[in-house]
């Protein structure tokens, strides 16, 4: 909802879009970023960050000290996150159906998902469940298996039986992992380019609303 309304809004300020267009050259030059052979004074950089951080290293080395420095100290704390994996176990019965599109579980060591999503009342099939594990460890098979029990205890009241396991994706490096006094890459990474993502520093975690807020921030910077 939030592209497509920005997008229209881009148009109508007389704003170029160009979509499926891949940046391979990022350089500096003459007070300008030069973007595979196009000059922009003000760019903002809206990849993850270990590809930001690639990136810019590399850039850093044709770049003057002036530059180069920010962009180093910029990717070098980029590069120190360390990330978590978010699970998603999908499982299906006829009859399967939520009071709620989405229910928030209780979350223990032996019930790993926190959060249920009814895709039957989200466009998708009917019957089929989406359970969430955020910062998941363990194997695949271990995930589903402590998610089909606890789907078994927590979801019997609603009289939801006999759920069998379709798939189970897990995301490795989907969110970032929030320790304490964490250090996270600022906003302002050299004169004349941002960075927007759920990374940066920020009042979020790494949430869909962190990522969103990163990025009205950058565009709204001076």
């Amino acid at each position: 909802l939030f592209p497509a309304a920005a997008a229209d809004w881009l148009t109508r300020q007389g704003g170029h879009i160009h979509l499926g267009q891949r940046i391979t050259q990022v350089r500096w030059q003459d007070l300008y970023w030069v973007l595979d052979g196009q000059a922009f004074d003000r760019v903002i950089w809206a990849s993850s960050s270990s590809n930001a951080a690639l990136a810019l290293v590399k850039c850093a080395q044709s770049a003057p000290e002036s530059i180069a420095t920010p962009l180093q100290a910029w990717s070098t704390t980029a590069s120190s996150l360390r990330f978590e994996a978010i699970a998603t176990v999908y499982a299906w019965a006829p009859q399967a159906r939520l009071p709620h599109p989405m229910l928030a579980l209780r979350n223990t060591a032996v019930a790993p998902a926190q959060f249920v999503f009814d895709r039957g009342q989200l466009g998708g099939p009917a019957g089929l469940l989406a359970f969430v594990v955020s910062a998941s460890d363990g194997s695949r098979e271990a995930l589903q298996t402590a998610v089909l029990a606890q789907a078994a205890t927590e979801l019997a009241a609603l009289g939801l039986s006999g759920l069998q396991a379709v798939q189970t994706v897990v995301e490795k490096n989907a969110t970032f992992a929030c320790t304490p006094a964490l250090v996270r890459p600022p906003q302002a990474i050299a004169p004349g380019l941002v960075a927007a993502g759920d990374y940066v520093q920020g009042p979020y975690p790494a949430t869909l609303e962190g990522a969103v807020r990163s990025g009205w921030a950058a565009g709204n910077l001076p």
